[in-house]
C-alpha cells in the first residue's frame, strides 16, 4: 500500500513539471522570428504606459499602440536688451521750395524787373514762389508764352531791353503836350509828358529787313480807331499814321516773332496800342532814335 502511493506522488509531480514548462514557451505564431516580438519585454509596459506594477508572468502582453508624444524642448526667452536706437539724419528742407522750373537766365530776370520795380523778387538766382509769381506776372503783361513763371531766353530779352531803355535820349522837353518815343535798337516806346514817362516803356516790334522803320522827328497826322490796310489786307486797330505810311497799330501777329517784323509801322501789344491811342491826337510828337538791330 506504500509502495502504490509513494508512485501516484511520483506521477502527479512529473505531470505538474511538465505542464507548468508548456506555460512559459512563446507561441511560434506569435512571435515567427523567434524575438519575442509578440510579447512584451520585461520593463516594456512601464515604460510605454508609466504603470508601477508587474503583470505576472504568466499574461501575454499585447504590444501597445500608442504615439509616444513628441519632447518639446523649451528654450529659454532670452530677455530684452536695451534698445538701441538708429541716429536719424536731420531733414533737409529745400530753403526756396518752389514747383516752377528755373530758367537759365533766373538771376538776370531777376536783376532786370528789381530795376524796373516789377513786384517782389528775390535776386539771389534760385527761383521761388515768389519769384516765379512776379516772373509769370510780367510774361502776362508782355505776352511772354508760355507764362508759366520760369526765366528763358524771351523773358531774358524782353526784361533787358525795357530794364536798359534810357528814356534821358529821347528829346521830349518839358512841354505839356505828349511826345511818343522810339528806340530802335532796344526795340521799346514810351510816351512823355512835362519831362515824365507817362506811358511805357514797353515793348514793341518795328520794321523788318528791307522795310526798315527810318529815325527822326515825326508829327501824328492821321489816326483811325481801325484802319483797312489795302496792301496787305489786313485791319489795323487804333492806328495812328506819322509818316510814309507807317504808324502805331495793334499788332495782327505774334510780337514776339522777330524774323517776320512789320513793313514799318510801330507794332504794339492790344493793352498798349488803347493806351497809346487815349494819348494821342493829331499834331503829337514822335521821335524816333536808333536802328534795329539787322536792318
Amino acid at each position: 500500500m506504500k509502495r502504490f502511493n509513494l508512485t501516484v506522488r511520483v506521477v502527479g509531480l512529473a505531470v505538474v513539471t511538465l505542464v507548468g514548462a508548456g506555460a512559459c514557451t512563446p507561441d511560434p505564431q506569435t512571435d515567427p522570428g523567434g524575438r519575442g516580438g509578440g510579447l512584451a519585454r520585461a520593463g516594456s509596459v512601464e515604460q510605454a504606459t508609466g504603470a508601477g506594477g508587474s503583470s505576472g508572468s504568466d499574461r501575454r502582453v499585447q504590444a501597445v499602440d500608442r504615439a509616444v508624444p513628441p519632447r518639446t524642448i523649451t528654450r529659454p526667452v532670452p530677455e530684452p536688451g536695451p534698445t538701441r536706437t538708429m541716429p536719424q539724419r536731420p531733414q533737409t528742407k529745400p530753403s526756396q521750395a518752389t514747383s516752377c522750373a528755373q530758367g537759365e537766365y533766373q538771376r538776370e530776370v531777376e536783376t532786370y524787373l528789381a530795376k524796373l520795380n516789377f513786384g517782389p523778387v528775390l535776386e539771389d538766382g534760385r527761383q521761388s514762389d515768389l519769384d516765379c509769381a512776379t516772373i509769370k506776372k510780367f510774361q502776362q503783361r508782355y505776352d511772354i508764352r508760355p507764362a508759366e513763371g520760369r526765366a528763358g531766353p524771351l523773358t531774358y530779352d524782353v526784361s533787358k531791353r525795357l530794364a536798359t531803355t534810357d528814356v534821358s535820349r529821347c528829346n521830349a522837353g518839358t512841354g505839356s503836350a505828349t511826345t511818343f518815343c522810339i528806340d530802335l535798337t532796344r526795340q521799346t516806346t514810351w510816351a512823355m509828358r512835362s519831362g515824365k514817362v507817362v506811358w511805357g516803356p514797353t515793348v514793341t516790334r518795328t520794321g523788318m529787313p528791307g522795310y526798315r522803320t527810318p529815325a527822326g522827328t515825326f508829327k501824328i497826322n492821321y489816326r483811325n480807331i481801325k484802319e483797312w490796310s489795302n496792301p496787305y489786307e489786313v485791319w489795323l486797330p487804333y492806328w495812328q499814321h506819322f509818316t510814309q505810311g507807317m504808324g502805331y497799330h495793334q499788332t495782327t501777329t505774334y510780337l514776339h516773332n522777330k524774323s517776320i517784323g512789320s513793313h514799318g509801322c510801330i507794332n504794339l501789344l492790344p493793352s498798349d496800342a488803347r493806351r497809346a491811342w487815349e494819348l494821342g491826337k493829331i499834331g503829337s510828337r514822335v521821335i524816333v532814335f536808333g536802328r534795329r538791330p539787322g536792318t
